[in-house]
């Protein structure tokens, strides 16, 4: 255990991740994310971006992945509803010889180390977490634990991130926390040939038959615009043929189906079907603007003539909504 003295008190310092984590396509948000740890002066800061989109997408493989091409040590924190603003600096242990040991986090310990700290899916963590680091993602660059006592002024080499999840099980983050985060990186699901080449990766005992019915599975749910991932498509695949191996007789094709239908649920293998259910429930509501509660796409009315329900009437907008891999990506 390496340890640390700060104003008189002893840190445990934490371990950095050893994972290894490689980011296949889509060049852009990992151009990006390079960019804002770049210090372009003795009086410029590096930025603290928030790497947003869907769960299992490939956020904390991005985040990863840049700051080991940095050459730096990646800390990772997991952030929940219950994290509290000490789990995310210093923790006190008492011993069993009745003595307390401090233990700084991974977030701590990077800032001290010259890390790169990653806040995994920190808008699951409430406003008071959030305002107890406000210090920390600013030019202050210092931090300060009350239960050990001391102030942490960050080290130069300290970079940070902050992956957050599109999904109704999160907090509103307030805009002064927010202003600390910036810019926002929004990661786009794959196209086909990144989606293919990402399965092959990760799964180099698949079939291509298998990776083929997947990536067809996984592009049309995209097009649905349904929240299915990679990792969705990692797992359907991996329990196909860990069913197969155990001596199912059904083809390929009925294996996959009972996989999607087990991992994604009932009426999962009918996307159409799924989707339509997902826009009649009202989940994708709040992408409308306002003159489509009242008037058609067609209606001079409408202030949203060009159709992509942003209120907006924008004459270059590309004939097909959301189809950017090629230039990169739009921030949020």
């Amino acid at each position: 255990m390496e340890k640390v003295v700060i104003d008189n008190v002893e840190l445990v310092l934490a371990h950095p991740v050893t994972v290894k984590s490689d980011w296949i396509g889509q060049i852009e948000p990992m151009r990006q994310i390079q960019a804002c740890w770049i210090v372009l002066d003795e009086s410029d800061f590096p930025l603290t971006p928030r790497v947003i989109g869907h769960p299992g997408i490939g956020k904390t493989t991005l985040a990863i992945a840049a700051a080991r091409s940095r050459g730096q040590d990646v800390y990772i924190m997991q952030c929940t509803s219950d994290t509290r603003p000490e789990d995310l600096l210093v923790t006190p242990v008492l011993s069993d010889q009745g003595k307390i040991s401090y233990h700084a986090s991974p977030l701590l310990t990077a800032a001290i180390k010259g890390g790169i700290a990653i806040l995994d899916e920190g808008n699951r963590m409430s406003e008071k977490s959030w305002a107890s680091l406000a210090g920390l993602f600013d030019t202050r660059r210092m931090v300060e634990s009350v239960a050990a006592g001391i102030t942490v002024t960050a080290h130069k080499e300290f970079r940070a991130a902050v992956t957050m999840n599109e999904d109704s099980s999160t907090f509103e983050i307030p805009d002064y926390i927010m202003s600390r985060l910036q810019p926002g990186i929004k990661i786009p699901f794959p196209g086909r040939e990144d989606e293919m080449k990402i399965l092959s990766y990760s799964l180099p005992f698949s079939s291509g038959q298998i990776l083929d019915m997947c990536v067809d599975y996984l592009q049309r749910a995209h097009d649905l615009e349904l929240p299915y991932s990679v990792r969705d498509g990692i797992n359907i695949i991996r329990y196909a043929l860990k069913m197969k191996e155990c001596g199912k007789s059904e083809d390929v094709e009925g294996l996959f189906g009972k996989a999607v239908t087990q991992i994604l649920g009932e009426g999962s293998m009918d996307l159409d079907k799924m989707a339509q259910t997902r826009r009649m429930s009202g989940i994708d509501l709040t992408s409308m603007s306002l003159g489509d509660y009242f008037f058609s796409d067609d209606e001079d009315l409408n202030p949203d003539l060009d159709g992509d329900d942003d209120g907006e009437d924008d004459d270059d907008e590309p004939l097909i909504p959301g189809m950017d891999w090629g230039g990169g990506i739009k921030n949020g």
